[in-house]
Order: C-alpha cells, then sequence, then structure tokens
C-alpha cells in the first residue's frame, strides 16, 4: 500500500501545471489590496503579516513541487514549454516573487529587497525565453493567442511597484518600457484573435480578465516611477483598466454559466490590481 501511495504521489507530480502559480499571484494580489485598503482607510486589522506568510508559504511548497517536476519529469516540463497556453504561465513564478516583494515591503524592507532582485532577474530571462519562444516556434498560430499571453508583459510593468521604492530607478523604467511595449503589441493581436477568429475556448474565457492588469498594473508602477503624480498618462492606463473591468463584468452572465476550472483564477489577480488602482486614484482625486 506504502508504494502504490508513492507511485500515485509521483503520477500527481508529473501532471503538476506551471498554471498553479496563478493561485500564488491571486493570493498576492488581494494581500496587497488588504494592506492598500487598511492604509486608504486608516485602519489595522492585523492581518497584513498572516496574508503576507501565507502566500509566501504556498508561493515556497509550489516551488518545491515544481522544482521536483523539473528533476523527475523533464520531458512534461518541456512539453509544457512548447505549448502555446502554458508557456506563457512560467513568467508567473518570477510575477509572484515580484508581488510577494510589494507585500513585504512595509514588513520586512530587506526580505522585500532580496524577492525583487530575484523576481526581477529571473523575469527578464524568462520574458527572453518566451518571446524567443513565439518567434521561432512554427507550429503556434493565431488561433492559440489568448490573454495568458498578457502574462510576460504584465510582469515587466509590475517591476517598478516595489522597484522604486527600493531605490532602482534606471531598472525600474528598462522593465517598465519593455511591458507597455508588448502591452501595445499584444493588446492589437489578442483583438484581432477575438474579433476575426474562432471564439476562445470555454474553459480559457476567464483568462479574458487578464486584460485588466496591464493597464492596470502599468497606472501603479507609473505613479511610482513619477513619484505620484497623476498626468494624463496616468489618466489613460487607469481609465483603459476601468473600462476593460467594466465590458468584462458587464458579460457576467456568460461567466457565471462556465465550469469552475483552474482558469479561474485568471479572475483574481486582475480583479486585486484594478482594485488597489482604484485605492490609488482615490487618494489623487
Amino acid at each position: 500500500m506504502m508504494e502504490n501511495t508513492i507511485t500515485q504521489a509521483k503520477s500527481r507530480l508529473a501532471f503538476f501545471p506551471i498554471s498553479f502559480f496563478a493561485m500564488v499571484m491571486g493570493l498576492s494580489g488581494l494581500t496587497i489590496a488588504w494592506e492598500k485598503a487598511q492604509h486608504v482607510f486608516n485602519i489595522d486589522l492585523g492581518i497584513n503579516l498572516f496574508l503576507a506568510g501565507l502566500t509566501a508559504f504556498i508561493f515556497g511548497a509550489f516551488s518545491i513541487a515544481y522544482a521536483a517536476k523539473v528533476l523527475m519529469y523533464r520531458e512534461s516540463v518541456t512539453q509544457e514549454m512548447g505549448h502555446p497556453v502554458k508557456l506563457s504561465f512560467f513568467p508567473a513564478i518570477s510575477i509572484s516573487l515580484l508581488l510577494l516583494a510589494v507585500a513585504f515591503m512595509e514588513l520586512n524592507t530587506g526580505l522585500s529587497r532580496v524577492l525583487w532582485t530575484l523576481g526581477a532577474g529571473l523575469h527578464l530571462l524568462l520574458t527572453l525565453f518566451v518571446i524567443n519562444t513565439w518567434m521561432h516556434r512554427e507550429h503556434f498560430q493565431v488561433q492559440h493567442i489568448n490573454p495568458a499571453w498578457f502574462i510576460p508583459a504584465v510582469g515587466n510593468v509590475l517591476v517598478p511597484v516595489a522597484g522604486m521604492p527600493l531605490g532602482f530607478v534606471d531598472v525600474s523604467w528598462f522593465f517598465f518600457s519593455v511591458g507597455i511595449l508588448f502591452w501595445v503589441v499584444l493588446l492589437t493581436i489578442i483583438f484581432y484573435r477575438i474579433l476575426f477568429h474562432t471564439p476562445i475556448d470555454a474553459r480559457l474565457l476567464p483568462t479574458l480578465f487578464i486584460l485588466i492588469a496591464p493597464p492596470a498594473v502599468g497606472f501603479l508602477a507609473y505613479m511610482k516611477l513619477t513619484g505620484g503624480e497623476l498626468d494624463a498618462f496616468a489618466r489613460f492606463l487607469y481609465f483603459s483598466g476601468l473600462f476593460l473591468t467594466i465590458l468584462l463584468f458587464s458579460q457576467a452572465n456568460r461567466f457565471a454559466r462556465l465550469q469552475f476550472a483552474l482558469s479561474w483564477w485568471a479572475y483574481s489577480f486582475p480583479t486585486a490590481a484594478i482594485t488597489i488602482a482604484s485605492f490609488v486614484m482615490y487618494e489623487k482625486l
């Protein structure tokens, strides 16, 4: 019986998906949203350390599990790297580190700096890997494109949120520029795919919420880069994210009819991002 249990555990490990790290993104976003809400309303619920610690624990558990998968089932990992949807979730690992850096900023600046440094360096490598794969994989077709392709871009615009308070000014501008560049490019391609090709598979429809993330996170990053100045471009980013949020919530009935799947975690981080952005906008108006 013990051997059967071990065999079953190994079998589960072989199918441990890279997309699980989207859960960490969602939980990190929730943690940061609660931190911001308490700051805006001048209350202290005493939950910041618990939420940040819980999210860090889950990230650590997932990281250990996926590292074991890399060591034991490399062929399965290679298949994910060549998959048109799963490939985009690899940068979710580095994004999780960057989000944890933001979550721990006020709790432990030293830890935040370590997380940010690891996250930014890893995200640059993963961004290069993903874009190179997009450019040179012949079997990728237009119908394979979906909003999950935004994930590498989102990570780049996220870097300044913790990078600026930590003093990495030019590095933050570099990542922000890359993120905005690919947001514009991918937004055009994705809307072309949605409007003129076959509908997105029902299981992937929740990934449409990822459309919210680049402008919402971009707004937060830009506010850090400019020292909190609410200028025309900041307003453009925020209201772009707000419109996309309204657009998607106007389709609530369509999303409510979907069967539950792992892709439902795609709702979490974008809604947290626009919530945090709205808190910041509220403070500035």
